[in-house]
């Protein structure tokens, strides 16, 4: 399978008061729909994956979504597995590990400039410098 094409339609953010209660996150892909199109870049057929990347935090302090689309053109062999996916609005299970973090690469970056923007808790543990107290001199 190959990535041929990525793009947003859709970046909400959205911050509450929240009710005070213990802080947790529910992040989620779901998949919108998938479609066969033609594309001018290539002469295969192309799938349009949609798909809504979702971060929800707990008391109703507040959510990230974004929507958008992934295209792909699956192998040969993939093909059949593709073909039924389309009738059931899904993708085959060999392809989600791979589309999935694909999706979560391009969506965390957005996600963090967001949540930041909002004031809200980072959804992924950002690196943190620390001193060695034992090298000090």
């Amino acid at each position: 399978m190959k990535i041929v094409g990525f793009g947003l339609t859709s970046i909400s953010g959205e911050r509450k008061e929240g009710n005070g209660e213990k802080l947790t996150l529910n992040q989620n892909i779901e998949i919108m729909g998938i479609s066969k199109e033609k594309v001018p870049i290539s002469s295969e057929e192309v799938l349009n994956l949609k798909f809504l990347f979702s971060i929800k935090y707990s008391g109703d302090l507040g959510k990230v979504e974004i929507g958008g689309s992934v295209l792909i053109i699956p192998d040969k062999d993939e093909s059949k597995e593709f073909q039924k996916a389309i009738k059931e609005k899904s993708i085959p299970e060999k392809a989600k590990p791979i589309l999935f973090n694909f999706i979560m690469t391009k969506c965390n970056i957005k996600a963090l400039s967001l949540e930041d923007d909002l004031n809200l808790p980072y959804h992924v543990a950002l690196p943190k410098l620390t001193i060695n107290k034992d090298k000090i001199d």
